[in-house]
């Protein structure tokens, strides 16, 4: 913080004090509020002056200055509330002499007031309130930031998150779309007879994706718990048990590194379609996807951070050997053998964890060397069966599983599959992820008996998907990282 700051600190601070003196509350209860910027616009925006010189109108507006342009007796302010600016006046005339010296004394840009008036337009065509009353409604004392430049003020719009909206339009409307995102992906949804759902945020076992947990402990009860890391062996319960198609809006937590694309607490989509195949999952998707452009951008072909992507019918769709074959100098044979995929991996700087198989070792070369030069919408489809612990093998070529994942832009923005009915098989999968976890792997899964049982009731036919919420907002609103779309990302401690 600079010394000027500091000055203009304490000369506000010193204004509530003096406020306080004279017998005003600094921080009173509201006045009641008529009309919005965005309702005084609609009803008198296109009203000539000759208009609303006859108007007997008083409009009670509230927000928050954050401009003071001065003329001695008349002074003239842009306010703000949630729907955008409105001009105010206040003349000498109207308002009066010692509220209009109140004003010039006590009023600082920041400052939030409220104001009763007469609508009317400049001689410049303006919509404007002339204020014939003024109430201070909270005293600043702290200078409003100004726009933001760099790195190091990247990092405070994070962190002062309030601070970011109140000096950025920008940053206000993305998380306006970020709703209205949410909005339609619901809607969307529920209009296909999909039921929405709550799962326990905490749970006793960490499953439903290869991940690593937070985990915290529940005193009554004397257990660990582990804050959900997908919600999605609760929703398959819920199919189990009849809930044919559901979905749910989840935040989930996952122990993983911080990136342009990871945030450790995130938010999907998660749904579940019973009698439906991963294929129509795909057509869903795009059908999806294409409606949110056309509804946030207003066209299926969007621009993200310069590049021209098209959300238009039919998408790409590749076999994952497919995609590797595609994008490197492997040949077909090489995707079985071990040795050769290896050297491939060393010769390509690619780091190799553990003693991955074959197919392992394919996906670690789709996911290092391919998934960023997918940039077009692309399926990518059969994953192999070593990887996919919850999908249901192809029924030719158990070797893989009936399961996609979307990627835009170089970036995974879904995962989907046919899910895994068969207890036994899910059981042995589990065994050998608990197996892998007591070789160290901390993404590993637990044994989840309980949802062992669930599957020996019967689980349905079904495809089921998860859609990153964070990463879609990003491209939908051309931001660059995750902490664009979240309110409040994580960050390292303050230093103080």
């Amino acid at each position: 913080m600079t010394e000027d700051t500091n000055k203009l600190i304490d000369q506000r601070k010193e204004k509530i004090r003096a406020l306080r003196e004279m017998g005003v509350n600094p921080f009173p209860t509201t006045i009641p509020v008529t009309h919005t910027a965005r309702q005084t616009q609609a009803l008198y925006g296109e009203k000539t002056a000759e208009d609303l010189e006859s108007c007997p109108d008083r409009l009670a507006v509230a927000g928050r200055i954050k401009a003071i342009r001065d003329f001695g007796n008349a002074i003239f302010l842009d306010l703000f509330d949630r729907t955008g600016k409105l001009q105010i006046l206040l003349s000498k005339k109207l308002v009066g002499p010692e509220k209009q010296a109140f004003f010039k004394k006590f009023a600082d840009v920041g400052d939030i007031f409220g104001f009763r008036g007469q609508p009317f337009k400049t001689r410049t065509g303006e919509l404007t309130i002339a204020a014939h009353e003024l109430t201070l409604l909270g005293k600043n004392s702290r200078p409003l930031p100004e726009k933001w430049h760099g790195l190091q003020d990247l990092e405070t719009r994070f962190r002062q998150r309030y601070a970011d909206l109140i000096a950025n339009p920008e940053a206000v409307e993305v998380f306006r779309k970020r709703s209205e995102i949410i909005r339609l992906i619901r809607a969307f949804f529920a209009e296909r007879d999909f039921i929405e759902v709550e799962t326990p945020m905490m749970q006793s076992i960490a499953g439903g994706a290869k991940a690593r947990p937070f985990c915290t402990h529940h005193n009554a009860l004397e257990m660990d718990l582990f804050l959900r890391i997908a919600p999605e062996l609760y929703l398959k319960r819920l199919v189990v048990g009849g809930f044919d198609r559901v979905f749910e809006i989840n935040r989930n937590f996952r122990n993983e590194g911080l990136s342009a694309q990871h945030n450790p607490e995130f938010t999907m989509i998660e749904f579940y379609w019973a009698y439906a195949t991963y294929e129509q999952l795909m057509d869903l998707t795009e059908e999806l996807f294409r409606h949110l452009a056309e509804q946030i951008c207003g066209s299926p072909s969007i621009v993200y951070q310069g590049q021209p992507l098209d959300f238009s019918s039919p998408w790409k769709r590749l076999k994952l050997t497919e995609a590797v074959l595609e994008h490197t100098d492997l040949q077909a044979a090489d995707l079985t053998d071990r040795q050769k995929l290896v050297d491939f991996c060393k010769a390509q700087e690619i780091e190799i964890v553990g003693h991955p198989n074959a197919s392992e070792l394919v996906t670690l070369v789709f996911e290092e060397r391919v998934e960023s030069k997918l940039i077009q919408p692309t399926f990518i489809y059969h994953y192999p069966t070593a990887v996919s612990p919850l999908a249901r093998r192809n029924d030719e070529n158990p070797d893989v599983v009936d399961r996609f994942e979307l990627f835009i832009f170089g970036r995974e923005l879904a995962n989907a599959f046919n899910e895994l009915a068969d207890p036994e098989d899910q059981r042995q999968r589990f065994l050998a992820q608990v197996e892998a976890k007591k070789a160290g792997d901390e993404e590993a899964h637990d044994y989840d008996a309980d949802y062992i049982r669930a599957l020996e009731y019967g689980l349905p036919p079904t495809a089921g998907e998860g859609i990153g919420i964070d990463r879609l907002t990003m491209l939908l609103t051309d931001q660059p990282s995750i902490r664009d779309v979240i309110l409040f990302p994580l960050l390292r401690k303050e230093q103080v």
